[in-house]
């Protein structure tokens, strides 16, 4: 859903703050859909593994950063991992790793969308979780693989499905 009426600036959207936070389209500041139990579950879950391992990989994890995917589009990515060191407001420069994890309300064309977005920005890897169908896919690419296994290639960092939705326990 688009929040303002008429088109704004990117530096106008930069310099404001959102609550919850939205994306920037294109001169468009457009509402998130957002995450239920699950989805905000999955995140948090996820996220504490990847800060678990934050010093043995060297990295470091954000969730709801803003990512400036483009001159005209910044997205707000689950989850993003990025090495160690100094980190601006708002990144710019293509991640390690996005992940996105499904909501009830997500389509496949919107999710496509995104990734796209990351992929022209620079991204090597992403991953989009679904909560629901407790199901996980790895992008590189072009290429879409369904794993049990979610992984960085050339990097230590990895998480098994099965530990990440064992919390959720089964329905």
């Amino acid at each position: 859903m688009t929040i303002a009426a008429c088109p704004i600036s990117i530096a106008d959207y930069l310099s404001t703050s959102y609550r919850p936070d939205c994306e920037y389209i294109d001169g468009e500041i457009l509402e998130r859909k957002m995450g239920k139990w699950e989805h905000s579950r999955v995140q948090a879950l996820l996220a504490a593994w990847l800060i678990q391992h934050e010093q043995l990989w060297d990295i470091e994890t954000a969730t709801g950063w803003r990512t400036q995917v483009s001159i005209s589009r910044v997205r707000i990515p689950d989850v993003v991992v990025v090495r160690s060191g100094s980190q601006p407001d708002v990144l710019v420069d293509p991640p390690l790793l996005v992940v996105e994890i499904l909501s009830p309300d997500d389509s496949y064309s919107d999710t496509q969308q995104r990734a796209q977005d990351y992929i022209r920005m620079g991204v090597q890897t992403i991953w989009i979780i679904d909560p629901e169908s407790r199901t996980a896919r790895i992008c590189t690419g072009v290429h879409w693989t369904q794993t049990t296994r979610l992984e960085v290639a050339g990097t230590p960092i990895y998480v098994n499905t099965e530990t990440l939705f064992a919390p959720l326990g089964n329905r």
